[in-house]
């Protein structure tokens, strides 16, 4: 873990004193909508994550009792996908594919039965990564629109009766994994980021009309899928803060002009950053080789086409690397996908293999490169790829990708505080953790469900398995766990 000077430090617990916490400067139960920079009211959870992408249910008392057949509201079959829950006041979205089609799904949050369901076009196919899916966004929803992203097609967009307002046609993508993003409401507009080998932008919508407003091209950014957060300044336009290769921006949300941004992110960013009051979390993992310490320092072009180039076409090809770990890993910066690399994407690799790994928390604002004022705190060691960050009573949560390793750090310092693996979970894991009532729940890839005591170790309160791939992050909606499966949808509450 790396510190900045104590004044940073200082300034992030000034400014959380400030925001009304006295006890404890990171919420215990979250934040309020006003500490969210009024992205979103306390109780939505009306996005990816919930409410601004944190995974905090504000208010509510949830039940860690809950399995099949255990505190179960209603349950239903449902198709496959791995968007996760988001909701309005009557209603609950999903998308799924069910054979060779793809849905938008609105269901009556009191009963789980189908309201509506929308086809979407699907000119397309896509090759996904395995643990990606054609309906892998999900929803953002505000008081009368829902709109959704499919990588096969596009944006559509509804009202809550399930009337068709528009569609945007999107794509054909260059992403080896295929599309992951989910789309975010910014007032009476809609922004998604759409990050890939190459072409990658950042797109805001009118919600009501489709008609694009801006989109702005992010030349640096080459593989991904992070879903941005919205920050409101005390002063001027909200702000969309987009994690990238390399890098994190904020756009302004009216006119999309990149404001600031704060560099030394790997060059994957997948996970969705925790934004509270001032201060964000982020964290980023690229490859084995990005571990701290552990970089490949690849020399510039010219050097390296005069010891590899063995055919003199000007390009260096896969086989002719003699780093097997950089020839293992050209498919991942050769957009082009012909095998080799000309002096463009050599550039390319070159950033790819010399970036780090990292956790961080940083201070939101300013204008231009703010890198060296803005990061509080680094951290190294044991970085998520998928699970998103989760800042719950205090604490940093990483959930690693495999093995059921959980570590924790204290959010305001970046000190380690406790680290260990959920020994009756010890599995690979791609939804992210939540949080609420005192409680976190994880949710593993083959259905394990720990739900743990907030500031109580890592021993859980309860474990059960639901016996299905589970890809979808649960949500904590007015007192219910609402929880998906590869092929069924739960709502768990007391009473």
């Amino acid at each position: 873990m790396h510190r900045v000077p104590s004044h940073c430090c200082l300034s992030f617990a000034v400014g959380a004193l400030c925001l009304g916490v006295v006890a404890d400067p990171v919420y215990s139960q979250g934040p309020s909508a006003g500490a969210q920079g009024g992205a979103a009211e306390a109780t939505d959870w009306n996005r990816f994550r919930g409410p601004n992408g944190t995974g905090l249910a504000t208010a509510g008392s949830y039940p860690a009792q809950i399995g099949p057949g255990k505190n179960v509201v209603w349950e239903r079959p449902f198709p496959g996908g791995h968007s996760s829950p988001v909701f309005s006041a009557e209603h609950l979205f999903l998308t799924g594919l069910d054979g060779e089609k793809l849905y938008t799904y609105a269901l009556d949050r009191r009963t789980g039965e189908t309201v509506w369901k929308r086809e979407a076009p699907r000119p397309r196919r896509t090759e996904f990564h395995a643990k990606n899916y054609a309906a892998a966004a999900s929803a953002a929803v505000d008081d009368d629109t829902v709109v959704v992203f499919f990588d096969e097609f596009g944006m559509l967009a509804y009202d809550h009766s399930g009337e068709e307002l528009w569609r945007l046609p999107m794509g054909p993508f260059n992403n080896i994994y295929g599309m992951a993003s989910s789309p975010v409401m910014v007032d009476d507009a809609v922004v998604l980021g759409c990050d890939q080998q190459k072409g990658s932008f950042v797109i805001s919508v009118a919600k009501r009309t489709g008609e694009v407003r801006w989109k702005i091209d992010r030349p640096h950014s080459i593989s991904g899928h992070c879903t941005p957060v919205i920050y409101a300044p005390a002063e001027g336009n909200k702000q969309v803060i987009l994690p990238g290769s390399y890098s994190l921006d904020a756009y302004d949300a009216e006119t999309g002009e990149r404001i600031w941004w704060i560099n030394g992110l790997p060059s994957e960013m997948k996970s969705v950053p925790v934004l509270i009051g001032e201060t964000l979390w982020i964290h980023g993992y690229g490859g084995p080789f990005n571990d701290n310490g552990k970089q490949i320092e690849l020399p510039p072009f010219a050097e390296a086409a005069n010891e590899m180039d063995k055919n003199g076409d000007g390009r260096i090809a896969r086989e002719e690397i003699p780093n097997r770990q950089v020839s293992r890993w050209i498919q991942f910066v050769d957009p082009s996908r012909d095998g080799a690399l000309d002096a463009e994407e050599w550039v390319g690799a070159r950033a790819f293999f010399s970036a780090v790994n990292v956790a961080m928390a940083l201070k939101v604002g300013g204008n231009g490169d703010v890198t060296d004022e803005n990061v509080l705190w680094r951290y190294y060691r044991s970085i998520p790829q998928l699970p998103s960050p989760l800042i719950f009573g205090g604490a940093y949560y990483l959930l690693s990708d495999q093995g059921g390793l959980l570590t924790k750090l204290s959010a305001e310092s970046g000190e380690l505080v406790e680290k260990g693996r959920l020994e009756a979970a010890v599995d690979n894991y791609f939804a992210s953790p939540v949080g609420g009532d005192g409680k976190v729940y994880i949710l593993s890839e083959s259905g394990i469900l720990t739900v743990l005591a907030e500031g109580e170790g890592f021993e859980p309160i309860h474990s059960v398995d639901f016996d299905s791939p589970c890809y979808a992050t649960p949500a904590l909606v007015d007192n219910r766990v609402w929880l998906r499966t590869q092929d069924r949808m739960f709502c768990f509450g007391e009473g």
